[in-house]
């Protein structure tokens, strides 16, 4: 028996204004699972994670979620559903605490009465957030902004947790770090939708991958298929 699904992108087109930017794309993610979508810049990852999220609207294309078709949702509605972005760039609130930014993440119903709960594993998870918790967020470091942008997104409990360039701008030792916990948010039940342009790490965590060009996707395979794929290994391995 294999894992249920869990997201299904259904022939997707989406459009900034009068320019389309994603062609048909369809894809899904099954409970359990990383699967990652890699490209070039411009290709349309983020421009796909979005319209998961509900800040873009497929015209036409279905998007499902445990069976429930939710392209027509509002984000906050999306996140009581259990699906939870965290965007390139991190945007957190600044000038608040770290403490102030994770409590942002448990709003609403289950996910604010377990609040405390949730925050003592994500000090667990990351033990610098814990040492700086009354220090503002816009003072920590480029890693322990990341940190707290992906501590904010677990705070809401998700069931899918998307990431869109989580290692970008930091140094390789804390690169590896983010990877790590992102194979250990994985592994305590949350599935994982990443795009990222560290093609060779995240390939090797994901159980499946998709590669997009000029918003359509051309491959499609497990993560080792694609770290042997030749195509992969030019355009995105330099190889």
């Amino acid at each position: 028996m294999g894992r249920p699904q869990l997201l299904e992108v259904r022939d997707i087109n989406v459009f900034y204004g009068d320019l389309q930017v994603i062609w048909g794309v369809s894809f899904n993610v099954r409970q359990g699972e990383i699967v990652c979508l890699i490209g070039a810049n411009g290709a349309g990852k983020s421009t796909i994670l979005k319209t998961i999220s509900g800040l873009l609207r497929p015209t036409p294309g279905e998007i499902v979620f445990e069976d429930e078709r939710i392209d027509q949702l509002r984000p906050y509605k999306l996140i009581e559903l259990g699906i939870v972005h965290v965007p390139e760039g991190r945007r957190l609130f600044t000038e608040m605490t770290v403490e102030e930014n994770l409590d942002m993440g448990s709003l609403k119903g289950e996910s604010r009465q377990r609040r405390e709960q949730s925050k003592d594993m994500v000090f667990e998870l990351f033990p610098r957030l814990r040492e700086r918790r009354r220090q503002i967020a816009g003072t920590l470091s480029g890693g322990e902004q990341q940190m707290l942008a992906i501590g904010r997104g677990l705070m809401a409990r998700p069931r899918l947790m998307m990431f869109d360039e989580p290692s970008l701008g930091l140094a390789p030792i804390l690169v590896k770090e983010i990877f790590n916990v992102i194979n250990r948010i994985r592994d305590e039940g949350t599935t994982v939708l990443i795009v990222e342009q560290n093609v060779k790490q995240t390939l090797s965590i994901s159980d499946r991958a998709y590669v997009l060009e000029n918003g359509r996707i051309v491959l499609e395979g497990t993560g080792q298929e694609m770290l042997g794929n030749a195509h992969v290994k030019t355009a995105y391995l330099g190889v």
